[in-house]
Formats: structure tokens, sequence, C-alpha cells
């Protein structure tokens, strides 16, 4: 036997070992273990717990001064502190009183209107031209009439909200209903439905999409606009807080304010999507995991 095929045996045989004690190590290992697999949110987690250590590590070297941002363990203090003291619930219950309000208002209203201007041609020449024209009118624009007509109560805050989450509404609704197969139409006139059955069973449902699109936007208009409002004239709300947070240059109270708009934001949205699911559960699917 030649010297090539004594070492072409003596690597088969090594790698045959090999392959026998991983395949036994494989039998060893749990089942659990073999088929583990990171969870999408963990991995989500990795990059803002980076970003977080590095804060801390450039706050605590002073390359990161605290007048102009405070470290993530000084704002988990004033957090808890502010939980704690039940500063936070009060002004945070007043917050949500205020974008809820307004933001149910003006849904109801840009409904009202989508459904008169979308399912009427004489609606649509009446109402749509005053709807596009108000539109077109910043919300902040109006701040001093409505002070001058309302006064600086909660009425004129609650009014600035229901102006900027009206249109959203209305517009993304409007053009749902407009935009309806008209193959449905058709389909739903041979089988003889009266008009109020058109609206109720296909054009209502075919519209519900462009209706959570519309939601979604306005709730967070809601929010760009109960930051402004909670800084005119007012003693409570989470705007007030971080207003009067600038004041005194409390850095880590201005953050914790910017954090809740930003979870309230998230988890609200998060409703509406789940909402949606269960409204549109009819509606197929090309999404895959």
């Amino acid at each position: 036997m030649t010297e090539k095929s004594l070492n072409a045996q003596s690597f088969s045989v090594n790698k045959a070992a090999r392959l026998t004690g991983d395949e036994g190590a494989s039998r060893l290992t749990p089942n659990w273990i073999r088929n583990w697999r990171t969870p999408d949110v963990l991995l989500r987690l990795v990059s803002p717990i980076v970003l977080l250590l590095l804060w801390e590590l450039a706050s605590e070297l002073g390359l990161i001064p605290q007048r102009i941002i405070a470290a993530p363990s000084q704002i988990g203090g004033t957090l808890w502190a502010m939980i704690i003291s039940g500063e936070l619930g009060k002004h945070l219950w007043v917050s949500l009183q205020r974008a809820l309000l307004g933001l149910s208002i003006g849904v109801s209203i840009g409904v009202v209107a989508a459904l008169i201007t979308g399912l009427s041609r004489r609606g649509e020449v009446i109402l749509d031209s005053p709807m596009q024209m108000l539109r077109t009118i910043p919300s902040l624009a109006l701040v001093p009439l409505f002070i001058l007509w309302f006064g600086i109560g909660e009425f004129t805050k609650i009014a600035l909200i229901v102006t900027g989450t009206t249109f959203p509404v209305y517009l993304n609704l409007f053009a749902g209903i407009r935009n309806i197969d008209p193959k449905l139409i058709e389909a739903a006139n041979t089988l003889g439905l009266s008009r109020r059955e058109l609206i109720w069973h296909v054009i209502l449902p075919g519209s519900l999409p462009s209706f959570f699109v519309g939601l979604r936007y306005s709730l967070g208009i809601s929010w760009l606009a109960l930051v402004f409002v909670e800084q005119i004239n007012t003693t409570a709300g989470i705007g007030f807080l971080a207003s009067d947070a600038r004041d005194f240059m409390r850095t880590d109270v201005i953050v914790i304010c910017l954090l809740i708009y930003s979870v309230l934001g998230l988890l609200i949205d998060g409703l509406i999507r789940t909402l949606e699911r269960f409204a549109l559960a009819w509606r197929p699917s090309f999404v895959r995991n």
C-alpha cells in the first residue's frame, strides 16, 4: 500500500470519527437548544441597548455635558421619582384626556364629511371646497383667532387638536369611498342590492383600509398638536412639564416627556393596528412570515 493511499485512509478514519463525535453530541443536546432561534424582539433590542451604554459611558467621561443632555441613569432615576410621587401620572392623565377628546371629535367630523362628499356628488360640490380651503390653513395660524374667540381655556386647546386631526381622516376616507372597485358595484347591482345595502355591505367595508390609514395619521397629528397647545397657559400636562423643565434646564425631565410622547403614540398606534386586523380579517394578505 502506497503512502498516498495510507494518508487518504487515515483522513477518512479521522473524518468519520469527528462526524460520529458530532452526531453523538447532537443527540445529547436537548431539542429545545438545537431548535433555538433568537426572537426578533431581542434582536431589535440589541442596537438600542448598545446606544444607551455608549450614551452612559460618554456622559460618565464628560464627553456629553449634563446641560446638553442628562445621562440615561439620571433620566431613569428622575422617571422613577416622578412615578412614585404621582406627579407623572397626574400630568399624563390630563394630556391623554386632551388628546383623545380632540382626536375623537376630529375623527367624527372627518368621517361625517367624507361620507357626505364621498357618497353624493351634490355633497362634494357643496362641502369639499370649504374642507380643502380649511385644510390648507396651518393649525398654528389659527391660534390667535381661536384665543380671541374662545379665550385661553381648555376649549381652545381641544379645538386646535380637532382642527389638525379632521382632515387626514376626511381625505383618506373620501379617497377610499371613491376608489371602490367598479366591478364590486356592478356585482352588487346585479344581485339587486338597494343603495343602502350597497353602502353598508360594499362601500363601507371596502373603504375601511383607507379609513385606518387616515386614523393613524390623525393620531400622529394629535400628539404634535398636543405638544404645542399644552404650552398655552396650562398648569398641567406633559407639554407643560416639558416647558417648565426647559425654564430650569432639566434635560432629564425633557427627555422623559419626549419618551412618554413616543411610547404613548406607539401603544395607541399598536391598538389601532390590532383593531384594524380584526376589522379587516376578511381581507387577504400577501405578507408572509
